[in-house]
């Protein structure tokens, strides 16, 4: 995985980029002149893969970190997400010992109180 920091329209999106291998498709040189990027996209599970336990947001506030990625497993107290509220960084972490189906959230987004961060299985 590689991390990369995009700006669209002044909005700042650190994201990361799966590097595939041999097999994976020729890469193609991009246009010219640029064109207009996409919100980022959430990281998720393939469908129909979305976690039987929502991890919510406890307060609102903006996601400085997010620790875990997509099929990594977790045990009960890992830390999944970071949220800054009032200067302060707050750890949501793991209910349970579980494996991440989905990641909801970016870094650099606002949340709002009880906006799902993590899904589990």
């Amino acid at each position: 995985m590689k991390n990369l920091r995009i700006t669209v329209n002044g909005t700042v999106y650190d994201v990361q980029v799966e590097e595939l291998g041999e097999s994976a498709a020729p890469a193609v040189s991009a246009p010219s002149a640029p064109a207009a990027a996409p919100a980022p996209a959430k990281k998720s599970a393939p469908a129909g893969a979305v976690g039987n336990i929502s991890v919510k947001a406890p307060m609102p506030g903006t996601v400085v970190n997010v620790a875990v990625t997509v099929g990594q497993a977790v045990k009960a107290g890992d830390d999944l997400v970071f949220i800054e509220a009032m200067k302060m960084e707050t750890p949501v972490k793991s209910p349970q010992d579980a494996t991440v189906a989905s990641i909801e959230v970016s870094k650099g987004e606002a949340v709002d109180s009880g906006k799902v961060l993590v899904t589990l299985n």
